[in-house]
């Protein structure tokens, strides 16, 4: 499996944005990725946006955005959209993301994916290319006993102590939702492993990608007189 490098010109700090429809969507689905941005990507400038969430719950998606994006340049927007009702506000999703659109040009998007159960999620990985066209936009995958898991694209290894931290810190920043039968250490660590097995890696969170453009970098004695 051939790597491939987020390769910023000028060497300026990578821009990231983060969605999700519910508070701990973005954690559950690429939190591991984000521990490791935030430790690999001096002055990483981070923008979390999630849609729904009461504000007990959107309290714990501010505080675990903090927690897994220590030390960087962080912004959080919350909304009160109605949870599981999206697709019937999607005007308001479509402006609060264009919103997002006009005032930020990210790197990186990390988003639910279009093949998501949930219709939520499904909404807004819907919008997110006819707003944001000339960013990479991965979606990331989120366990659920809809058993919606596909075949992914792109993979983001994990060590075995991020895989853990990842774990962690859901369990600390997200207390609303232990009692559900799927927030589980074995679903978690389950699925980071099987990914990390598909790429050789001891874990990894999984992606969706619809359009990637590959650079080839020059090199040899023309490309340094450039």
């Amino acid at each position: 499996m051939l790597p491939l490098h987020l390769a910023l010109p000028q060497g300026r700090p990578l821009s990231l944005l983060a969605i999700g429809a519910h508070p701990d969507d973005i954690e559950i689905g690429a939190g591991g990725t984000l521990l490791s941005l935030a430790a690999g990507q001096p002055g990483l400038q981070a923008r979390y946006i999630v849609l729904t969430g009461t504000a007990d719950r959107q309290q714990e998606a501010r505080s675990a955005a903090e927690a897994f994006l220590p030390g960087t340049d962080l912004t959080v927007d919350l909304y009160g959209l109605p949870e599981g009702r999206l697709p019937t506000v999607w005007g308001g999703v479509k402006e609060t993301l264009e919103e997002a659109a006009r005032s930020c040009a990210p790197d990186l998007i990390l988003a639910p994916g279009r093949d998501d159960a949930h219709q939520d999620h499904r909404t807004i990985a819907e919008i997110v290319p006819t707003v944001f066209r000339d960013q990479l936009f991965l979606e990331y995958e989120i366990p659920k006993w809809d058993g919606d898991l596909g075949r992914p694209s792109a993979y983001f290894p994990l060590t075995a102590g991020q895989a853990r931290q990842k774990l962690e810190l859901l369990h600390k920043w997200f207390p609303s939702q232990r009692h559900r039968d799927w927030w589980d250490d074995e679903v978690f660590l389950g699925l980071a492993r099987l990914r990390g097995m598909e790429c050789r890696a001891p874990y990894a969170e999984a992606f969706h990608c619809g359009k990637l453009m590959v650079g080839i970098p020059a090199s040899g004695p023309a490309a340094a007189g450039r």
